[in-house]
């Protein structure tokens, strides 16, 4: 008689150890396989989805809440104020992305935390309206690199919906328990088209007494300032319409640098236009000179177009904002 074989076997599901039965007799028939079932760790084990022990963050304490605003309502609200006060386009594009950056992190900070329950529904109303307001800010600082907007003004005129909706969340979680939420600063104006009459001008910083005269011609689809530079000093500003022309009388003589910026809405306050703005000057002087003879008295006027002309003899340049002489 042939000595019986001993065999084992030990099946293992996670931490949980069982043995199996094993045959060295004909394969078990379809569906009679060896099972295990049962929990890894017995009881108390966490649930689907979650970690063994994990548990939802304890709401903070009124204190501590109005604690974790303060530390950033400062900063929020200096950058939204450093926006309002922006002058140029320039300094407005790197102040557009700064308060991104502000209200984008403070919103990922804000959304962390655990608020006291009576003020949780204002809270996340406060965090969405903040992510929405620095997404829209995002989208605004192309429109400015673009010169499609021009001024903080505009930025906030185009950003309407967005700071009203922050404007109210932040004052329902201040009233909801003096919560340092409110931050804006400013007010959004509806959407303006504001001109100059034709002729108009913004400074005079030499007396017109000579006897040349400049013909300004703008052609354009946008309204205009024209300045002129003599010797490093502004020697005037004047505005004109588009498709209107104007001559400025008594010009003196000298070399001019003649600067125009285009654009829609001009802003008293800013002296600039608040969209679709662009900035040039022609790139060769204006030369004004009086000639005294016995009999003639002989001097230039001159006449130049904004707009491109067949048979124009005169290059005209971008100007980077920055060095714009201004009105």
């Amino acid at each position: 008689m042939a000595t019986p074989r001993l065999i084992s076997c030990v099946l293992a599901l996670a931490t949980l150890t069982t043995l199996g039965a094993c045959s060295t007799g004909p394969a078990s028939p379809t569906g009679g396989e060896p099972r295990v079932t049962g929990v890894a760790g017995g009881q108390g084990a966490a649930p689907a989805g979650t970690e063994a022990g994990a548990r939802s963050p304890a709401a903070l304490t009124p204190e501590a809440y109005k604690s974790e605003l303060e530390t950033r309502h400062k900063a929020m609200s200096g950058a939204i104020s450093s926006l309002a006060g922006a002058r140029g386009v320039k300094a407005l594009d790197k102040r557009v992305g700064r308060a991104e950056e502000a209200l984008s992190g403070a919103a990922d900070a804000l959304s962390a935390l655990a608020p006291p329950e009576t003020v949780r529904a204002q809270h996340e109303a406060y965090v969405s309206s903040l992510r929405d307001f620095a997404t829209a800010l995002g989208a605004t600082a192309g429109k400015v690199g673009a010169r499609d907007l021009c001024t903080s003004s505009a930025v906030f005129t185009d950003m309407d919906d967005k700071l009203t909706a922050l404007d109210e969340a932040g004052q329902a979680l201040q009233d909801a328990g003096d919560y340092p939420a409110y931050i804006v600063s400013v007010k959004a104006a509806g959407k303006k088209s504001r001109r100059l009459g034709n002729g108009s001008f913004l400074r005079k910083g030499t007396t017109l007494n000579g006897r040349g005269s400049l013909e300004i011609d703008n052609g354009g689809s946008r309204d205009a300032v024209v300045t002129a530079v003599r010797g490093g000093s502004k020697a005037f500003s004047v505005y004109v319409r588009r498709k209107a022309t104007f001559k400025v009388k008594g010009v003196r003589d000298g070399s001019y640098k003649i600067y125009f910026t285009h654009g829609s809405d001009w802003e008293g306050k800013t002296r600039a236009f608040t969209r679709d703005c662009s900035f040039e000057r022609f790139e060769k002087t204006v030369k004004f000179k009086t000639t005294f003879t016995a009999t003639q008295i002989r001097w230039h006027d001159w006449r130049i177009t904004l707009h491109a002309i067949t048979g124009g003899n005169a290059r005209t340049k971008p100007v980077d904002p920055d060095d714009f002489p201004g009105g």
